[in-house]
């Protein structure tokens, strides 16, 4: 099968890589279609996600959506040719987190696509993958391939505003306009959060975000459609950048709620935390998500139009030009891969 496979920075290779079959309590898929995360950009740009390094060849890929396959032993379904996501956590199921109920901070979490382990957990982005059988969703009457593979980042979307508390009739500030900020935005809107203002430093991104639902604008060192709104009840950080936080901690009300979902820097990150003190803002982590998957998907097929993010698709062969242009955030937001065979 063929994969696309980072060796280091700036190393994407599509290789040959010997198929496996599903083993008992396993599903094999035939990939269609996977998107290009953020994550897997930091792979092939950096060799790594913040403390995560690569050690050794890695198919990229937690964003996935193909047809079953085939069934492993002791799996009755779904059938052979369904349509299906995938679920890219693999929860041990045994820890503190797990049993509860927080899978989404498993300490011993199997992620599609990830260096956070050694030997590394392969990804997605492979003409066929073989996952744990309750990872497989089949999709929901009314949404295609090119839809679902969208639901693994609303479904973080979702999660960073379920951590917000209920939005609906908030003013809320959303900082950084990538796929995670812009469906952030779609969610809220979703959700009926009264004013959705949107903030990033290009203005490309912006024009996504209006697209998705964003209320007002901000381009804190460019023309800004607005100057800063008062101060808003909620603020989700979405840019991973300490002057996204920092923005956020100031622009909130007394007693509002900050939830950071991009993902920071390592080491120490500055931040006015006397603001956060004197004013007693709630500062909320937000990491990947677990039931919002399914939420998402079901999202997705009642109408949730979020098309306005994808900027396009390259075939698997042309992997490393896609990989680029994902990586200009003032020409793309979505890229997707279409993996399967042409």
């Amino acid at each position: 099968m063929r994969a696309c496979v980072v060796h280091g920075a700036k190393d994407l290779r599509v290789e040959d890589r010997p198929a496996r079959d599903a083993g008992p309590g396993e599903v094999a898929i035939d990939v269609a279609v996977g998107g290009i995360c953020g994550s897997d950009l930091h792979y092939y740009n950096h060799g790594g996600v913040g403390e995560f390094r690569l050690a050794e060849p890695m198919v990229l890929g937690h964003e996935i959506a193909g047809h079953v396959a085939a069934l492993g032993p002791g799996v009755d379904g779904p059938s052979v040719g369904s349509a299906v996501a995938v679920h890219p956590a693999t929860p041990c199921g045994e820890c503190a987190e797990c049993r509860q109920g927080r899978r989404n901070v498993c300490t011993n979490v199997r992620y599609l696509g990830s260096a956070a382990r050694f030997p590394h957990v392969q990804g997605g982005m492979s003409e066929r993958v073989v996952v744990p059988a309750p990872q497989v969703r089949v999709l929901p009457p009314g949404l295609d391939l090119h839809g679902a593979v969208l639901a693994e980042p609303l479904a973080v979307a979702l999660h960073a505003v379920h951590r917000a508390g209920d939005p609906a009739g908030a003013r809320v500030l959303v900082t950084g306009a990538g796929p995670i900020g812009c469906l952030v935005v779609a969610a809220l809107r979703h959700i009926g959060a009264s004013e959705i203002v949107a903030s990033d430093l290009l203005a490309e991104p912006l024009s996504v975000a209006r697209k998705l639902g964003a209320t007002a604008l901000v381009r804190p060192q460019g023309t800004a459609s607005l100057a800063w709104p008062e101060p808003l009840d909620v603020a989700i950080e979405a840019s991973g950048s300490p002057a996204g936080l920092r923005t956020c901690l100031e622009r909130v009300r007394p007693g509002g709620t900050v939830v950071q979902v991009g993902l920071l820097p390592p080491g120490d990150v500055g931040v006015p935390a006397v603001r956060m003190v004197t004013r007693e803002v709630t500062l909320r982590g937000s990491f990947r998500f677990d039931g919002e998957f399914d939420e998402a998907l079901e999202l997705l097929a009642s109408g949730l139009d979020v098309g306005a993010m994808v900027t396009g698709s390259f075939p698997l062969a042309e992997a490393a030009a896609a990989f680029e242009l994902a990586s200009d955030r003032s020409r793309a937001c979505k890229v997707l891969l279409e993996v399967g065979r042409d």
